[in-house]
């Protein structure tokens, strides 16, 4: 639906058109819920496709929660080299940069990698919630 500044008659018609602007503004939110961004914390080095396919279930979690996943780990080895120092330390610092735009921190498994804990430790310094779930998706709480 659009809403016109003019009435039927070719009139301009600001009152209507701010009103019915309002009221259109206001079923589009409605339609589209806010969802809070939420980094996906998990490891990835070691078993990598194992790692691959965890995240990507962690992501789909978070969705059904009604959130937004940001999961670098999944994103920049696309076009990144981990196991290249240098690349591996732009990627963890992009990675920082997503997590300080994100609302909470979720971190899955039973281990915690040294480039979850910097994550961790990032999110606890910038006053992050941060939430722990098992490899079952199920909260653990300290």
């Amino acid at each position: 639906m659009s809403v016109s500044k003019f009435n039927a008659e070719g009139y301009h018609d600001p009152t209507t058109y701010e009103a019915l602007s309002n009221w259109e503004r206001e079923e589009k939110k409605k339609s589209r819920p806010y969802r809070p961004l939420v980094f996906i914390c998990s490891p990835f080095s070691g078993d990598v496709a194992g790692n691959i396919a965890n995240a990507r279930r962690f992501c789909r979690f978070a969705v059904e929660q009604g959130m937004i996943p940001v999961a670098p780990h999944l994103h920049y080895p696309q076009f990144m080299d981990d196991s290249d120092k240098e690349q591996r330390e732009l990627g963890l610092f992009f990675g920082t940069v997503w997590l300080r735009k994100c609302d909470a921190l979720w971190f899955f498994g039973d281990r915690i990698s040294a480039g979850m804990k910097k994550e961790i430790q990032t999110a606890r310094r910038h006053s992050i919630h941060i939430k722990q779930f098992n490899n079952n998706l199920e909260e653990v709480t300290p």
